[in-house]
């Protein structure tokens, strides 16, 4: 079970065919990460991919997967797959996120295009992140990957990692990227006691994927496929629209995705920031819940001075707006998974809080 005490050690079962599975005791820092389970110190070993590693060209029994409304992480890009055990099926919510069998993996890898200029598609592989479903429960791994390319290692107490890259309008970028801890993995992944997933729900997978026959829509390809059960016909979610595609949806559908996926794992009636008394998803209706007039539970310096967490017609008044600006540790939202403020995201919540009424 994934940390019950944090002090960094992770206590790895090593296991080969001439000798029996023994812990290997890693010490760093803080906390404890304790696995029951092997975990593999090459991202390699698992074989999710065939030929150049670094191309991410998956094996047959892995399901490619794409977000309506992805999470912000400081403008990498990410390629996801699922694995499901033999005879498994993700099993259909038409709110929350899938349930998912026992052994059943999920995949996400975080990399840079080198130039978006560029049509030749080069790219700079940084972490890939695992979601493993063990003992009914999600266990979270992270592998960093090697500058030649070649392969991805186990990371435990989290790195920074210096990015550069080409934007599509030819101006060179840089991030100095964070990969999380698992600490940090479990502080966005918690709710109700426990590690849970953050995207593959039905609002959010329903959308074509060009990877399946004729662009399929990933909804129905799993169930066509067997792969997904209790998917009523007709379905009964509403999607999630692109948060940066104006053709996706009005203006209020895309910045409530825009705050649900980048905030409302943290700020939910269950989630880590409850005591903050905010509700981001989509579905709360009441407009103070989700900030319009809503005064601060602790202003301090998070506030900027600011009353009120939007203030409609104001985005320059608004709480929302200074902290997701900063990139300050103590005033910047969401406090984990970037490094540097999402100028387009801001400018979708602008407008939004300055066509309110």
């Amino acid at each position: 079970m994934v940390g019950v005490v944090w002090t960094l050690l992770l206590f790895q079962m090593a296991c080969n065919e001439k000798e029996s599975a023994k812990p290997i005791i890693l010490k760093e820092e803080e906390f404890e990460v304790e696995y029951d389970y092997p975990a593999l110190r090459k991202l390699s070993e698992y074989a999710f991919f065939t030929g150049t590693m670094h191309q991410l060209n998956p094996v047959s029994n892995l399901i490619p997967y794409e977000l309506n409304s992805p999470l912000f992480s400081d403008y990498a890009e990410k390629s996801r797959f699922i694995v499901l055990p033999e005879g498994g099926k993700m099993i259909y919510h038409p709110t929350e996120v899938f349930d998912f069998p026992e052994g059943a993996i999920l995949i996400k890898n975080f990399y840079y295009p080198l130039n978006l200029t560029d049509t030749t598609g080069a790219k700079r592989m940084i972490e890939t992140r695992l979601l493993i479903r063990k003992s009914g429960t999600w266990e979270a791994l992270t592998y960093v990957w090697n500058d030649d390319q070649t392969d991805a290692f186990l990371e435990i107490a989290g790195k920074n990692i210096d990015v550069r890259w080409v934007d599509a309008n030819g101006k060179s970028q840089k991030v100095n990227y964070s990969v999380p801890s698992l600490n940090q993995c479990k502080s966005c992944h918690w709710r109700n006691e426990e590690m849970t997933l953050i995207g593959p729900s039905a609002r959010q997978l329903d959308k074509s994927n060009e990877l399946y026959p004729g662009g399929q829509n990933q909804l129905i390809y799993y169930r066509n496929e067997g792969l997904l059960a209790g998917i009523p016909n007709p379905t009964t979610h509403i999607p999630l629209p692109d948060y940066s595609n104006p053709a996706s949806g009005n203006l209020i559908s895309r910045a409530r995705a825009y705050l649900e996926i980048n905030c409302a794992h943290c700020h939910r009636p269950e989630g880590p920031a409850k005591n903050s008394a905010l509700n981001l998803l989509v579905s709360e209706t009441n407009p103070v819940a989700y900030g319009v007039g809503k005064t601060p539970v602790a202003a301090g310096k998070g506030s900027g001075g600011r009353k009120y967490d939007i203030v409609p017609g104001k985005p320059d008044e608004s709480i929302f707006i200074y902290r997701m600006e900063s990139n300050e540790p103590d005033i910047m939202m969401p406090e984990l998974g970037r490094k540097i403020a999402h100028q387009e995201g801001i400018e979708l919540i602008k407008e939004w809080i300055r066509n309110m009424k």
